[in-house]
């Protein structure tokens, strides 16, 4: 983790925030008082972790914390006063928000903050291999797209366009995709 959004209204809870989260090697640390302005700087910008200090003068920090989780960019802390507690912690954790009860000390803190970032690397590993599948569902399509047109334009068969491309990738020294979008790009020009 290396960034982090506080939303909270009281200036010296952000400030113990902003402490722990320096001592947790988290340096890009950005504080607004409300979720408006939380929501507007999430549109300019991703962080790996939200906490989220409730009460907030503009909403009760719940729907939020929802909101932020949901969109699986960010790991979000939601701090609440400990007579609400059981209730949102039950509504938001569902949502994949991690909920902690007001008082709290800096070793509950700590607690959460080392469950967020492991929960994050989690997801970020998740969304790494999603990415690696996904390209190679788009290298086997024009692959598959460049075999077709070997086979209507030079009366090919399948094994002949596959190994055309493969030969052609080995003799290069490329890819099999890079050769796929040269076939591509000569025939369908």
């Amino acid at each position: 983790m290396e960034s982090a959004l506080i939303v909270s209204g009281a200036e010296k809870s952000s400030g113990l925030f902003a402490e722990q989260l320096r001592a947790a090697s988290i340096n890009h640390i950005a504080a607004v008082p409300t979720c408006g302005e939380a929501r507007r700087l999430l549109l300019e910008q991703d962080f790996d972790l939200v906490i989220v200090n409730t009460p907030l003068g503009d909403e009760s920090g719940e729907e939020f914390s929802r909101y932020t989780a949901s969109k699986g960019i960010s790991q979000v802390i939601l701090v609440v006063k400990s007579e609400i507690f059981d209730a949102v912690s039950a509504s938001v954790e569902g949502d994949g928000v991690l909920t902690i009860s007001k008082p709290m000390n800096k070793t509950i803190f700590w607690s959460a903050l080392t469950l967020a970032k492991s929960a994050w690397r989690s997801v970020r590993r998740v969304q790494d291999e999603n990415a690696k599948l996904k390209q190679k569902i788009e290298d086997i399509r024009i692959i598959d797209r460049a075999k077709c047109i070997l086979i209507s334009y030079m009366n090919m068969s399948e094994q002949e366009a596959h190994r055309y491309i493969e030969k052609q990738a080995m003799d290069l020294r490329s890819t099999r995709r890079i050769v796929a979008e040269g076939v591509l790009k000569t025939y369908e020009s």
